[in-house]
């Protein structure tokens, strides 16, 4: 099990830390702008080449068929979403921002650890052998839910947003399995 105090030196350590951090102030003043909250299919195309990073032309003929006036509605509904608990709002957010092509599980997560760091992390397959100590590589909402569960437990103890916890997690990982990076965030 992944402790604590492995992450200390890490919160900033990553070779991303800057582009996420400036990332996510450019989604907290579109935040703070708008209301209701939404994305423009340019600006969630930004969540997807962070998140793909190499990767995002694999998949970029779904993403490219998809309606901007879709990604509008679905984001505002995805962030108007209301639940009794974290685990159902996580739920219902992910099932909506996946209903986009070429959006699944982890790029979902991205989105909303980007816009909502203090509420969400990036579940991706580094974390999840950090967190697990399995290889993974796809993603069911269940494994999101015990994923957030871990990084939440990680988070109260550094006293961290999830999002922090996460991105050290993935610079523990990345060091370790240094020949393993690929991209930005996957």
């Amino acid at each position: 099990m992944l402790r604590a105090s492995s992450l200390v030196d890490l919160r900033a350590a990553s070779p991303d830390y800057e582009s996420t951090e400036q990332l996510k102030a450019f989604l907290r003043d579109l935040k703070d702008k708008r209301t209701p909250f939404y994305l423009t299919k340019g600006e969630l195309d930004l969540v997807l080449k962070w998140k793909l990073g190499s990767q995002y032309g694999r998949a970029s003929w779904l993403w490219d068929e998809t309606s901007p006036r879709l990604v509008k509605r679905v984001t505002t509904e995805t962030f108007l979403a209301q639940a009794a608990d974290w685990e159902a709002l996580l739920e219902r957010q992910v099932k909506s921002l996946t209903r986009l092509r070429g959006v699944g599980i982890g790029v979902a997560s991205a989105a909303l650890a980007l816009i909502l760091p203090d509420e969400y992390a990036v579940i991706d397959f580094r974390g999840w052998r950090q967190l697990f100590g399995e290889d993974r590589r796809s993603f069911s909402i269940s494994n999101y839910k015990n994923y957030m569960r871990a990084v939440r437990r990680l988070s109260a103890q550094l006293d961290w947003s999830p999002q922090e916890v996460d991105l050290a997690i993935w610079e523990l990982d990345r060091r370790m399995f240094p020949v393993l990076r690929r991209s930005a965030h996957s």
